[in-house]
């Protein structure tokens, strides 16, 4: 029987999808028919950024089973977004500033009550291939753009 307690790698993954969603990444043109949201990678990449660490595969099934059983994100064909449910919880959320978020929202999930899972599964090899593609993207150089560039002159030529 799985556990009836929110745990706190349950809201990590949560603000992880929240943030990773809100990058704009995931915005899809008129003439895509990519659907919109995230990848596992995203996931494992803003989880990254916020915590010094990777999540395993276990936390992150876990997680997104319960985040989705509770309405709180959809997942269809890999691609994760965030519910109207879910983002309704993330903007009434206390702000207590980006250091105190994760535990901010394991507050506020434990506060939903015991969470129910979706029927959702995270394959060994899905999750080590989004590990990979999270360190190939943190391997890249950021490229230099030129004082021109930032001043937004790029192709201004003075005579």
């Amino acid at each position: 029987m799985a556990d009836d307690t929110w745990r706190w790698t349950d809201a990590w993954i949560f603000v992880a999808v929240i943030i990773a969603n809100g990058a704009g990444r995931h915005r899809r043109s008129p003439s895509s028919r990519r659907p919109e949201g995230i990848r596992i990678a995203d996931v494992v990449a803003t989880a990254h950024h916020l915590n010094h660490a990777i999540p395993t595969r276990s936390d992150v099934e876990l997680a997104i089973r319960r985040l989705a059983g509770m309405n709180l994100i959809t997942v269809d064909d890999g691609w994760i977004q965030v519910s109207p449910t879910g983002a309704e919880l993330w903007r009434n959320r206390p702000r207590d500033g980006l250091s105190a978020v994760v535990d901010t929202m394991h507050a506020a999930l434990a506060r939903l009550g015991p969470p129910r899972e979706a029927e959702w599964h995270l394959r060994d090899e899905e999750h080590r291939a989004a590990v990979q593609e999270f360190k190939l993207r943190r391997a890249l150089p950021t490229p230099k753009r030129s004082t021109l560039e930032r001043l937004g002159r790029v192709g201004y030529h003075t005579p």
